[in-house]
């Protein structure tokens, strides 16, 4: 009966977990503090307003403080977000080596810290990025991605997304109840539990 109820539950939900991913078999608990990007170190995705940003933000720190994290402006541990701005179709298979972020190609998320930070093999003139394609999936508008990295190492550790926080309706971010939902998703399947 209780399993029963817990399917209910999460089947209302209006937000999909898209994917969960660990590159470079990191373990993520080898890491103990952390900083999320912030809106000078690149710029917000079309149409987020600072206060949309801020809430995003509590909400991912909220999941990490939980997990035994410790925010850290000098930390090692980026936290980078972004937003799918615009309904596309990707057709292609991706051409990439293992241990990277997935490329999105003109269907990209619009990150706040530029992805191309990351390393090398995101710099155009990179073996990579010349046998880049797009991934095969329909990227809906208000995906909601979030990037772990090792700035340092310029290594990436893990990416979730999670659909979607823009209402459909109006096209409008969703409020700050819904945003931290739509987070606490996207945490579902990371591999650092919640400290009891």
């Amino acid at each position: 009966m209780l399993g029963a109820l817990a399917l209910l539950l999460t089947s209302c939900s209006p937000f999909a977990l898209v994917n969960s991913e660990v590159y470079n078999n990191a373990n993520l608990s080898d890491y103990h503090t952390f900083r999320i990007v912030t809106p000078d170190e690149g710029s917000l995705p079309k149409g987020m307003e600072m206060v949309t940003y801020y809430n995003i933000a509590a909400a991912i720190r909220q999941q990490m403080v939980e997990r035994g994290f410790t925010e850290d402006p000098n930390s090692n541990l980026l936290i980078n977000i972004a937003v799918t701005t615009q309904r596309e179709i990707s057709t292609e298979p991706l051409v990439q080596p293992a241990g990277y972020f997935p490329y999105y190609g003109p269907y990209y998320p619009y990150y706040i810290y530029p992805r191309a930070y990351y390393g090398p093999y995101w710099m155009p003139n990179s073996p990579y990025y010349s046998n880049a394609q797009v991934i095969t999936g329909i990227y809906k508008e208000g995906v909601l991605t979030m990037d772990m990295v090792n700035l340092r190492e310029k290594l990436p550790l893990y990416s979730a997304s999670v659909a979607t926080i823009i209402n459909n309706g109006n096209g409008q971010y969703r409020n700050l109840k819904s945003i931290a939902e739509a987070v606490e998703t996207l945490f579902s399947r990371f591999p650092v539990p919640v400290v009891k």
